[in-house]
């Protein structure tokens, strides 16, 4: 059993020329929505895994809400801890240029009301075996407790460091395996991305945690305590990336939660992540279990 804690939002997209200067007013084309929130791209990723997953998480109590729910509830998510606060669903408003370059603003709005109370009401069933999920889009506070109690119960629990935020360091020290990108693992080592191998081996050593570092194009690697993992990425013509790392952290935790070990919970985490580029949009493009098991075995 999978519980992911952390955000729901409601992705609101535009595409532009290109993206404007501060002040300035551009043309633009297509307007689309679509479920988003790190928390929930997560939790349907896992599912679509095939693990059985509990969405712990917030919205409001507008129309958005329901728009935001509307692929979990189909993908057959547990809803029963989603809290409906007295504030807007959270939002993010993007804006993409006939490059692919974009920019995008988060509005929290019920993300923000999270609180160690939603952790512990919502974890209150987490048990030794099962695994918890955790982004950085809520408050802190209740991604900590959240981590705690994991640690209490015996949980398996993973953080991913997106957005990384001034605390990210301590707080990664809570959770058994830590995910991160790039720039964020050097954000978190304070080491160059040069020296990324180093800096892993030690961080670890300091820790006692696993991390995993995902690199795009290159695939992932991780580090545990034991020794070093690395394993490539599936090759794709990208169509757009967006939600290719939360395809990985769910599917990765799926894959642990399932008994793999961590180098077969990797290759499936890297390929699902590859497979995610292929199609517009987080969770529209989520790949399914059947597609990559063909490729993954």
């Amino acid at each position: 059993m999978i519980t992911v804690f952390g955000s729901t939002n409601l992705d609101q997209v535009g595409t532009v020329t290109r993206l404007p200067a501060p002040g300035e007013t551009v043309a633009g084309g297509s307007f689309s929505m679509a479920p988003g929130g790190k928390g929930a791209n997560q939790a349907l990723a896992a599912r679509r895994a095939g693990a059985r997953v509990l969405h712990v998480s917030a919205v409001g109590q507008d129309a958005f809400a329901d728009m935001a729910l509307a692929l979990l509830e189909a993908g057959g998510v547990d809803l029963s801890q989603m809290r409906r606060a007295d504030a807007a669903t959270g939002i993010a408003m993007i804006f993409v240029d006939r490059q692919g370059e974009n920019v995008i603003a988060i509005l929290p709005g019920a993300n923000g009301t999270m609180s160690p109370g939603d952790a512990e009401r919502g974890l209150a069933a987490l048990a030794a075996g099962d695994t918890l999920l955790v982004q950085q889009e809520v408050p802190q506070a209740a991604t900590r407790r959240a981590l705690e109690i994991a640690r209490e119960k015996g949980a398996l629990s993973l953080l991913n460091t997106a957005p990384f935020l001034p605390d990210t360091a301590e707080l990664a020290r809570l959770a058994d395996i830590v995910i991160a990108n790039e720039t964020e693992f050097s954000l978190l080592s304070g080491r160059p991305i040069a020296e990324l191998d180093a800096a892993m081996a030690d961080w670890v050593a300091a820790t006692g945690r696993t991390i995993v570092v995902t690199l795009g194009a290159e695939g992932a690697r991780a580090r545990t305590p034991d020794g070093a993992l690395s394993v490539p990425a599936h090759p794709v013509v990208p169509v757009d990336t967006v939600g290719a790392g939360d395809t990985f952290c769910g599917y990765l935790a799926a894959a642990l939660d399932a008994g793999l070990d961590l180098g077969r919970a990797l290759h499936r985490a890297a390929v699902a992540g590859s497979l995610a580029c292929l199609n517009p949009g987080a969770q529209p493009a989520i790949p399914l279990k059947a597609d990559v098991d063909a490729i993954a075995g």
